[in-house]
């Protein structure tokens, strides 16, 4: 039986988890410890810090177990959906991903790099408030979707 969550497989969008850490060594050790040895794969990683503290993002490929985990780690933590986006196979596919978005006058907040290559490309994870109406835009621009699905396979990396 394929494993499912209570909004679906089919949701085009992928969690990502902000996690507060203390600014401090061995801190962000402890979160991929608490996760890889459970054989969670981290795809996507983004680090935020300042001198008190670090907001860290990341992509999991099987999200619900990574919750649980941290969770009962006590992290401090939050989820939200993010679009993840093959890189079209053209000469600027990052400018064309951006520039689909930009004619639907979405602002992106941030944008950072998935570690999931399918048939050699490679896909961005993007961050931005009105995500229906970006994956209306994108999805009617042919720009091929990044699921949850996609990162519990195997991928060109493996």
């Amino acid at each position: 039986m394929e494993p499912t969550t209570s909004r679906g497989r089919d949701w085009p969008c992928l969690r990502q988890f902000i996690i507060f850490l203390e600014n401090r060594v061995g801190a962000l050790h402890q979160v991929m410890r608490q996760l890889e040895r459970q054989d969670l794969r981290i795809v996507a990683l983004s680090i935020l810090d300042s001198a008190d503290c670090a907001m860290v993002r990341l992509i999991v490929d099987q999200y619900e177990r990574a919750r649980e985990l941290m969770t009962f780690a006590n992290f401090s933590l939050l989820e939200n959906d993010i679009i993840g986006v093959r890189l079209p196979d053209c000469g600027e596919p990052h400018a064309a991903i951006l520039s689909a978005l930009m004619s639907a006058e979405l602002n992106v907040q941030y944008m950072y790099p998935i570690n999931h290559r399918k048939n050699g490309r490679g896909a961005v994870a993007v961050f931005l408030t009105e995500i229906d109406e970006a994956l209306r835009v994108l999805k009617e621009r042919n720009f091929e979707l990044v699921t949850e699905d996609d990162l519990m396979m195997q991928d060109d990396f493996f």
